[in-house]
């Protein structure tokens, strides 16, 4: 996922040789033959700071995720500028909320990203919510310090707060490794969330617990031609709008 340098003041969370071996695979340049036709999105933060958004769609972006928030009290500053600019160029977005879990229950994380940019409308044109759950970037427990059940609890109350208040399960976005491991293989979630499976191989590999299928996957870590991380849809460009629609 794409990276702020804040609120902790780090560096990309991943370094592109590190994230290609967290996430056990090789970084890709192209998009896999196998899926080649699907719709072609990306993912972005402040790290990408101000996008050429008509630039981007001239490059085949279908849709994007924004970030909006992380944990409860960061917005990312380039936000506007990011989650407008992609709507006036024509492209299909959504925002994300990176989740800390140990640093505050996940309905106080949920509020603070729906207040933050985290809504939803059926447009047509808006993505639903997302959370970003991975390996924790401030310290050595990948799984926050939360027992699996503590998790599965927080991840619940984040989504059904995001449910309550925009009327949508947010799009859980994830690694099979992290998922199977922090959460103990959860099936918790499958039926009804949607999977955006974070794998950088030519193939989106073993699935985490509880989900038969991905509807998005990203594929390589930002060598591609967009802007941030690179992604497909798993479905037509209709099918897509139709998910954005609800």
């Amino acid at each position: 996922m794409a990276r702020d340098h804040k609120p902790f003041r780090r560096a990309r969370m991943i370094g592109a040789a590190a994230a290609v071996l967290a996430l056990g695979g090789t970084a890709l340049a192209e998009i896999p033959a196998s899926a080649a036709t699907k719709p072609k999105g990306h993912d972005v933060s402040s790290h990408q700071r101000n996008v050429d958004w008509r630039k981007a769609k001239s490059k085949g972006a279908k849709f994007v995720y924004v970030k909006a928030t992380e944990s409860h009290s960061y917005r990312n500053p380039y936000y506007n500028q990011q989650y407008k600019g992609s709507r006036n160029a024509g492209i299909i977005r959504g925002a994300y909320h990176f989740a800390v879990p140990d640093k505050s229950s996940g309905k106080t994380q949920a509020s603070h990203f729906v207040r933050n940019g985290g809504h939803w409308r059926a447009d047509g044109r808006t993505l639903p919510p997302a959370v970003d759950l991975e390996h924790n970037p401030y310290g050595r427990n990948k799984c926050y310090g939360l027992s699996r059940s503590k998790m599965v609890s927080w991840i619940r109350s984040f989504s059904n707060e995001v449910k309550r208040r925009t009327g949508r399960r947010p799009v859980i976005y994830t690694t099979t490794l992290w998922w199977n491991e922090c959460t103990g293989k959860s099936r918790a979630f499958g039926s009804n969330h949607a999977l955006w499976l974070a794998r950088y191989n030519a193939s989106p590999g073993p699935l985490p617990a509880g989900w038969s299928y991905w509807t998005m996957w990203q594929f390589d870590n930002g060598s591609g031609s967009l802007p941030g991380d690179q992604n497909l849809f798993n479905g037509s460009m209709a099918q897509l709008k139709r998910f954005a629609g609800g």
